[in-house]
């Protein structure tokens, strides 16, 4: 099977089936590259969302009764599928998001990942027997699977955040329903089609692209069928959901926006902060919740640093995300680029000095330079809103204390870089920086076999590493005596 544009089933994917939405509704997929419509796909109404849950439902007792070792096999089955077809998942990826297809394959690669991670701990499966201390029983610790899950997943990375997802709850036992993103519906297709060919059973995974996401959502979570609920997406939604949630509390894990400060001391090697800024700020185009979003850089060394990362920013290849040698595509819609537009016109009429870029590209598609600013201002807006594009501002402070309060001054705390030769200092910033992760002397901390997640407004809950498997599973206490 190949999984290129002109043979991918557009409908939805309910119960093991392809079947059109129940009103017979499509929507386009657009080319953000070209503004060009790429096909259309079926468009989930409440009905066809609560036949997925239903289809869900029905399959979770034999998929959560299967050996470990057999959900291990299919995910295994699933990673070796995805490593095979990395380039047309690339492409498909490039199409609809955007990104250039050096990413996108670093993307298909990145979710393949998580495949083989959790196909490794669904026989990881522990539990625990110790006696209780009054010596009247033992106590035994069984974790099972919570139930049917609902995915809500974002249109920047739409192959590894649906596997991020996908993977700890097939290996803990769980049936799912994927709601992707209506901008990226076309990777996600894909994937049921893959997941199908590595022998999930029907039902297990269904797959409803909508435009009509809220009352899809807001019907599945008031399904008393629907147990566990994992959002990835702005803080904004996730606010709403974790309301709706709550009516019958279903367990969430909420990976939220961010507002990642990127701080570089005075000692710093500034080859290698320059070379992680260029990671942390730059990939995925800036589209990336980890993505750097505040630059914080020690006086002395303010106005070198500027200089340095401005160059490397404007030796960046602007193109459409087909051709190989581009290194920046466009953003995924016009609002996004119009945002990012504002709040660079923002900065610089409050003060801030443009080092390089700060337009956008005319012609079709959403395409915005890579942009560097220096002097912003501590209070303005760019450095407060989550920016979404390739575009870093620049501010300075002069002491350890400032930059740590500088750092923490949001309702944020997803990630966080810092630069320095000291490693005492770079520790002791660690720890005390409001933030789940926390890069050192480089710009990328992904990695499906670590925790991740944030702090206060950032998220609830952590996907990948073992942490990532326990949010599927509800802990059993059993009283015994023998």
């Amino acid at each position: 099977m190949n999984y290129e544009l002109s043979t991918l089933h557009k409908d939805l994917y309910i119960g093991g089936k392809w079947r059109p939405a129940a009103d017979g509704g499509r929507f386009d997929v657009l080319d953000p590259g070209t503004e060009e419509v790429l096909g259309d796909v079926a468009d989930a109404t409440v009905e066809d969302a609560l036949d997925a849950v239903a289809a869900a439902h029905a399959a979770g007792p034999a998929w959560a009764a299967t050996a470990p070792r057999e959900r291990a096999e299919i995910l295994r089955r699933a990673y070796e599928l995805l490593i095979r077809h990395k380039d047309e998942f690339a492409r498909l990826m490039t199409l609809e998001n955007g990104k250039v297809l050096a990413e996108a394959r670093g993307e298909a690669v990145y979710a393949a990942e998580f495949l083989r991670w959790f196909a490794e701990e669904a026989v990881r499966i522990g539990g625990e027997i110790s006696t209780a201390p009054s010596g009247a029983n033992r106590i035994m610790v069984l974790r099972q699977p919570i139930g049917v899950a609902v995915f809500v997943t974002p249109w920047n990375f739409p192959a590894a955040m649906a596997t991020r997802k996908i993977g700890p709850a097939l290996a803990a036992g769980c049936t799912v329903v994927l709601k992707p993103a209506k901008e990226t519906p076309l990777t996600a297709l894909a994937m049921a089609s893959l997941f199908e060919e590595a022998g999930v059973p029907p039902g297990v995974i269904n797959v409803v692209p909508t435009r009509r996401s809220s009352a899809a959502v807001a019907a599945m979570l008031r399904d008393p069928r629907v147990r566990k609920l994992s959002f990835t997406g702005s803080t904004e939604v996730g606010r709403v959901l974790l309301a709706q949630a709550a009516e019958n509390v279903v367990k969430c894990s909420m990976e939220l926006g961010g507002n990642a400060p990127f701080i570089v001391f005075a000692d710093a090697d500034l080859d290698q902060a320059v070379a992680s800024a260029m990671v942390a700020k730059m990939r995925n185009g800036g589209e990336s919740c980890t993505a750097a979003n505040r630059f914080y850089v020690e006086r002395p060394v303010a106005a070198e640093f500027g200089r340095r990362f401005a160059a490397a920013m404007a030796q960046v290849r602007i193109g459409y995300g087909l051709d190989e040698g581009a290194q920046l595509g466009p953003l995924v819609n016009a609002a996004t680029r119009n945002k990012v537009a504002e709040l660079v016109a923002d900065a610089v009429q409050n003060g801030a000095e443009l080092l390089t870029g700060g337009k956008a590209r005319p012609g079709r598609g959403f395409y915005y330079e890579p942009t560097v600013l220096s002097g912003v201002a501590k209070d303005a807006r760019i450095l407060r809103e989550e920016i979404f594009g390739p575009v870093a501002p620049i501010a300075v402070f002069d002491s350890e204390e400032e930059v740590i309060a500088l750092a923490n001054d949001t309702v944020f705390g997803l990630v966080s870089f810092v630069h320095t030769r000291d490693l005492a200092r770079a520790m002791r910033v660690a720890e005390r920086i409001e933030s789940g992760m926390v890069g050192i002397n480089r710009g990328v901390v992904s990695d499906p076999a670590a925790p991740f997640g944030g702090w206060k407004q950032s998220g609830v809950g952590r996907e990948g590493a073992h942490d990532g498997l326990l949010e599927y599973l509800e802990s059993k206490y059993i009283a015994v005596s023998w």
